[in-house]
């Protein structure tokens, strides 16, 4: 403290400082945990026995699930916290019964990763950062109701993610329904014979490992034999959404392999076009939207049957059926599972050479191949390269429509994760076919008319033509021409042949892939599968839940060298024997048995998938939710036709990953009659990211920003200058400001103001820790106005206000509802300070209803000072739950306006005016001033036009 600083508490010691601030926000935190303040009821059971909760309308408000990280917070992370307790509190205050509260999403990679490199527990070190952040939260007076907060990691928590992935597992998808239902309905089907099975047999003469095969087909959870993305830096699989576009894992940055492991998958695929569909009723930002469909990626087209040798055939997804007579040969994804089948022994005779890549059998050709392959991620293969890679298989298939026989190659820009995982080439009409012909010296034909002078031999062209205008040419059999129509008639017609025919039909594909649900980690939920002696898995009964993660000495997956794509994954509870293999009665009848258990476990986004419906009812330990408790808050209503959380604040990050994944979970728990909710989320808000300057040294390396020197416009760290980016805020970038420091130097309200006063919360902002005086000498100021700093008596006075200070109170009023209405927090506050700054210079003691609503429009933004100064004026209850200030109108209209008269476009006058005035009286006005009489200088007139009370447009004669 400076001596300055320390004279001046001296004469004033009851002025608001750091200090006082800390005492009255520790006090008042005390308070609200003794109180329960922000405690919301739930309803009792029908509302109509609850009229009290009935008159009053609800409001569910929930920030994006944090992770408990061991660096704790800087001033970033909290800025949607804040946001949402300044909403939460403004809506408490008009009525809404408001439920708000924040648990943790504790499972994950980092925990488990700290856990390997010191041996610590994950649990250990995750419950420390959960206190951790916990007390850092609280520091900032978040009005949260704490009865409902919890962790994934609990076990009370996780035995239902458990159940739900039962009933995902028993459960499919009927397509005619449009819904999903129980497994069992499903076996009533096939026992009745009401549904074949897929060879006819009856359902009774199928052993259970036949049966449990053909439920797999159909099961919404189900474990198969699929290419996965696999990490062996990391020693684990991972979905596609967690690698990123140069194929290395979104964590540890690790190379990541294909390869083909036998895993658990969500059929998410099943929901593609209602998870569409229902984006048009959500008030969601357009750009999350659209990300979101171009996720899905649904596409029109047609599937096509190619024979091959032998029984088999190839099946595409196409959308330009129309050019199929063009199809010249087919390329097959490297890990497509027909490329065993159909691969001969030997090449065939006149193979190309080209074709063979130097190899002395398609074996060995594709073998070498699909390694190569392997080592690329999807945005390389799919690049624009100039080089066309690839292989032949030493297979043919033929094209239905024209009877050829057509090579099949295997190639690495054909993705598994479109379509069927092969494609008919067109070369002609397709870029990268073109390249790939070119390449290996392949036919191509012309099918659809060139609209240049190129004419229509391809081998002629330097590029392929496509295009959806044209028309189609070649393109005939003895029973169907195209020739002469264009792509969409050629399309329809086509598409009848193929499946007359039965070598296709029309058909709807998506770019969504099933959601791919094991991870070979310790520090996740484990299945509640097991497996008998057969490898046929059995769901656990209920009784059986949680199933919790056993103690281990090694938490750590088996991992290799990064880049040996030749290895398998080994998870950390394979190694636990006594766990793993159990004998259980699993109540079906067969008695206690011998079982092995899922060895992986759930990946770190199943907790997040539900949360929402354990903050509504969060001690239930016999059901997921009590029917009426979810109805309540998230059940459809007026205006949210498919129910959901009122609002949702959180990062655009999670614009694919977290949120679809939510909204699957909540359709399936809807179609079972769980919830009456179909989506999570009606309302979805991103607020903006804190950004903070980044300092470089000359080698590139961060240097700590609060050590940094400005000198005329240059930046210097101990002498030696260094470069200024603007950057995110984190500890590796040397440039973090903790939420503590702020409010130990200033206090939690005025942190609060300034994040909320940077900017519109969903615009990115540069923090300034020069500039959080600011905020805090508002506060000071509103302290004055209230408190004698001498004294500490409160200075208001019960006297009525002028007509001044009324206009100036209710135009704040109006405009700071208005505001914390629509998140327009920064213009809240920036509408709070003029009235608090027209107060200071008024001069004289406060009216008491000036300050007492001067105080309750503060509140929102800065609870404790509001708290304190509420107490202060001598109200004995709390200021959360007071009504918020209803402006007068007579007070917010402005006695006068001033109305723009214009001759010819030209302004002539300005009028002061009554802001009721008619279009009437403001055109006899007009008419009548002594300037426009002039203007017009006898003129007659034509045209009057009149926007009362700010325009009037005369047009002469």
């Amino acid at each position: 403290m400076s001596e300055t600083t320390s004279a001046a508490e001296t004469a004033a010691p009851h002025r608001y400082t750091a200090a006082m601030a800390a005492d009255i926000e520790a006090r008042w935190q005390d308070f609200w945990d003794a109180e329960g303040t922000y405690e919301a009821p739930n309803p009792t059971g029908d509302l109509a026995g609850d009229p009290e909760l009935a008159a009053r309308p609800k409001k569910f408000i929930m920030d994006m699930f944090p992770y408990p990280s061991g660096a704790g917070l800087h001033v970033g992370h909290p800025l949607g916290y804040i946001a949402t307790d300044v909403f939460a509190r403004h809506q408490r205050m008009t009525g809404h019964n408001v439920l708000h509260t924040l648990g943790f999403d504790a499972f994950g990679l980092p925990a488990e990763q700290y856990a390997v490199q010191t041996g610590t527990h994950p649990r250990v070190s995750t419950e420390a950062n959960i206190e951790n952040m916990t007390a850092q939260l609280r520091r900032l007076g978040l009005g949260h109701d704490k009865r409902r907060s919890f962790a994934t990691i609990e076990s009370e928590y996780y035995k239902w993610t458990q159940w739900i992935f039962l009933q995902i597992f028993n459960s499919w998808y009927d397509t005619e329904a449009d819904r999903a239902r129980p497994i069992a309905e499903l076996v009533e089907q096939f026992e009745s014979g009401a549904r074949p099975t897929p060879d006819g047999r009856d359902w009774s003469a199928l052993s259970a490992a036949e049966r449990a095969d053909i439920l797999g087909e159909y099961r919404l959870a189900y474990a198969s034999d699929a290419p996965v993305n696999w990490s062996p830096g990391l020693g684990t699989v991972l979905a596609n959404e967690e690698v990123t576009a140069d194929g290395r894992s979104e964590r540890g940055n690790f190379p990541v392999f294909k390869a083909k492991l036998r895993q658990w998958n969500m059929r998410i695929t099943a929901y593609a076009d209602r998870l569409l569909n229902d984006l048009d009723g959500l008030d969601w930002p357009e750009a999350i939207k659209l990300q979101q469909r171009n996720w899905i990626g649904r596409s029109e087209g047609a599937r096509v049957d190619f024979p091959v040798d032998g029984s088999d055939s190839i099946t595409v997804f196409t959308t330009r059926q129309d050019t199929l007579f063009g199809a010249t040969y087919m390329v097959l994804a490297p890990e497509h599972e027909l490329v065993e089948r159909i691969i001969p022994a030997a090449w065939p005779e006149g193979t190309h050479a080209v074709w063979t890549g130097g190899y002395a059998s398609p074996a060995e050709a594709v073998a070498a191949y699909r390694k190569l392959a392997a080592a690329k991620s999807d945005v390389e293969r799919q690049a624009e390269a100039k080089d066309k890679t690839g292989v032949f298989t030493g297979a043919y298939a033929t094209n239905p429509v024209s009877g050829e026989k057509v090579p099949v190659f295997i190639a690495d820009y054909v993705l598994m994760g479109y379509g069927t995982g092969a494609i008919m080439a067109v070369p002609a009409h397709d870029a990268r076919d073109f390249a790939f012909a070119r390449a290996f010296e392949l036919p191509m034909r012309c099918v659809v008319e060139p609209s240049d002078d190129r004419g229509t031999d391809p081998s002629t062209w330097e590029d392929a033509f496509g295009s959806y205008d044209a028309k189609l040419v070649n393109s005939a059999n003895d029973e169907i021409s195209l020739d002469g129509l264009g792509v969409v008639d050629a399309k329809a017609r086509i598409t009848e042949w193929l499946k007359a025919h039965g070598v296709g039909e029309g058909t709807v594909n998506f770019r969504l892939r099933d959601w791919l649900f094991s991870r070979q980690r310790y520090w996740g939920e484990p299945f509640p599968i097991v497996y008998d002696e057969d490898g046929i898995a059995h769901p656990l009964p209920e009784s059986m839940l949680p199933l919790e993660l056993p103690e281990v000495d090694d938490y750590s997956p088996r991992t290799f060298d990064p880049d040996d794509a030749d290895t398998q994954p080994e998870t950390p509870l394979s190694r636990n024997a006594d766990w793993v293999n159990v004998t259980l009665d699993l109540g079906d009848g067969n008695g206690p048995k011998k079982y092995r258990r899922e060895t992986n476990t759930m990946p770190n986004w199943a907790g997040s998938c539900w949360y929402e419906l354990r903050y509504l009812d969060p001690n239930n330990d016999r059901k997921l939710v009590d029917p009426a408790i979810e109805q309540y808050w998230m059940g459809p209503r007026e205006g949210q036709p498919t129910g959901g959380v009122d609002l949702y604040v959180g990062g655009a990050e999670h614009a694919v990953l977290h949120l679809l994944y939510a909204r699957f979970w909540s359709k399936v728990l809807h179609d079972l009659g769980h919830i009456s909710s179909v989506e999570p989320f009606h309302k979805l808000y991103n607020q903006g990211m804190i950004q903070a300057f980044v300092y470089r040294d000359s080698r590139g390396i961060a240097v700590p920003a609060a050590e940094v020197e400005e000198r005329d416009g240059q930046f210097y760290y101990q002498g030696e200058k260094v470069s200024r980016v603007l950057g995110k805020m984190g500890k590796s970038l040397k440039n973090a400001v903790t939420p503590d420091e702020i409010c130990t130097e200033y206090g939690a309200d005025t942190l609060r103001l300034y994040e909320m006063a940077m900017g519109p919360l969903d615009v990115s902002r540069p923090w300034d820790t020069r500039a959080v005086v600011g905020q805090y000498r508002l506060l000071q100021r509103l302290w004055r106005n209230v408190v004698d700093e001498e004294t500490g008596e409160v200075t208001v006075v019960d006297t009525e206000p002028g007509e001044e200070t009324l206009r100036a109170l209710h135009k704040a009023i109006d405009g700071v509802g208005q505001d914390m209405a629509g998140m327009r927090f920064n213009t809240a506050i920036a509408k709070v300070t003029e009235l608090n700054n027209h107060l200071t210079k008024a001069g004289g003691p406060l009216s008491r209803s000036v300050a007492e609503s001067l105080v309750l429009l503060v509140a929102p933004l800065a609870p404790h000072i509001a708290e304190e100064l509420w107490r202060r004026l001598g109200h004995t209850d709390s200021v959360v739950h007071q009504d918020f200030p209803v402006a007068d109108p007579a007070y917010v209209v402005d006695e006068t306006v001033t109305c723009v008269v214009q001759v010819k476009g030209k302004v002539k006058a300005r009028l002061e005016i009554s802001p009721s005035i008619t279009d009437e009286e403001l055109e006899a006005l007009a008419l009548a001033d002594p300037a426009v009489v002039a203007a017009l200088d006898g003129a007659g007139i034509r045209k009057v036009i009149v926007r009362a009370p700010k325009l009037v447009n005369i047009v002469p004669a």
